[in-house]
């Protein structure tokens, strides 16, 4: 069993996201981005992030120009989220598959990903289908949520073949009911609802709004916004991937690498002494920062080692 821990301070280096937004290219993307942009008080170029309309309508420019869709979309009050961010954790995953296969990506149908709680946005299979032509299967409980995500990819051929969106009935399953036990998966995904109620949701909005303006607020509006299962469930995120490692066992010869992210530092030690108590064969844990913030990738498996290599052979390498 091995650890690497990889630290980071900026995004991952084949992120297309890196330096400021060049706005100029991004109006001509999505023309409704242009009443939104404004000079900050530094003189700047930039938008309202605490806006909730801007932010969705940068999020369109953003996969339009920079991921070819000719349509995206969410309900309003849904989550939005900051898509810099979401592309570093495909690009370590990447990595992860790289270094797993003695350094050649497997890239386009030879992997299947399973993104947990994809959202009504639906961003980690269109990065992922766009940047490695991997195929998803894009879950979540929420109907509003899945015919969002089904939308999307009904008005993008380029995500037609490539993405399977499922609705999951059982709102306490991550597995079971929408992966059948023969099949096989390379990769799963998953950006946990980390709050453990409205009112912790209420406060963690309150301190960064006073860490980004040195002001109080009592009713904050959230900028990426998110409806109550994208921000919190009982017991946080830290219950949540807790359930998600113990049901991951029971599909531990369907998949090569189990992955979450973890947004609390101190979930760490108690998460991966779960891996151990589930006797998973091999996992990692990767940095990634955005700007100030850390956050990080814990992924486990639990391949026997001659099981990793005739996976490899039998998928990856054909």
């Amino acid at each position: 069993m091995s650890e690497i821990v990889k630290k980071k301070s900026r995004l991952h280096p084949n992120n297309k996201h890196q330096g400021r937004y060049n706005f100029d290219q991004l109006i001509k993307a999505n023309k409704q981005l242009e009443v939104f942009v404004i000079e900050n008080k530094f003189g700047v170029t930039s938008i309202d992030f605490f806006s909730p309309e801007a932010v969705k309508e940068l999020n369109k420019a953003i996969l339009f120009k920079d991921y070819q869709l000719e349509y995206w979309d969410i309900p309003a009050g849904y989550l939005c989220p900051p898509i810099p961010g979401r592309a570093d954790y495909i690009h370590h995953l990447a990595d992860l598959l790289l270094t797993s296969n003695f350094g050649k990506l497997p890239l386009g149908d030879k992997i299947t990903c399973v993104d947990v709680g994809t959202g009504a946005n639906l961003i980690y299979p269109i990065i992922g289908t766009q940047e490695f032509g991997w195929n998803f299967i894009a879950t979540d409980i929420e109907e509003k949520s899945i015919e969002s995500a089904s939308l999307i990819v009904e008005k993008n051929k380029r995500l037609e073949g490539k993405v399977q969106v499922v609705l999951q009935p059982s709102p306490k399953d991550f597995f079971y009911t929408v992966i059948d036990k023969s099949q096989k998966f390379d990769l799963t995904l998953c950006n946990p609802p980390f709050h453990s109620s409205k009112e912790d949701a209420a406060k963690g909005s309150q301190r960064k709004i006073k860490n980004l303006t040195g002001k109080n607020t009592k009713q904050p509006v959230l900028n990426f916004a998110g409806q109550s299962n994208e921000l919190w469930t009982d017991g946080g995120e830290l219950r949540f991937i807790t359930n998600m490692m113990k049901q991951s066992k029971k599909f531990g010869e369907n998949c090569y690498w189990f992955s979450t992210l973890v947004s609390k530092q101190a979930h760490l030690n108690q998460l991966i002494n779960t891996l151990k108590s589930l006797h998973v064969t091999d996992f990692k844990e990767i940095e990634m920062g955005q700007g100030n913030k850390t956050s990080r990738i814990l992924a486990w498996t639990f391949l026997s080692k001659k099981e990793q290599l005739s996976w490899k052979q039998q998928r990856w390498q054909k």
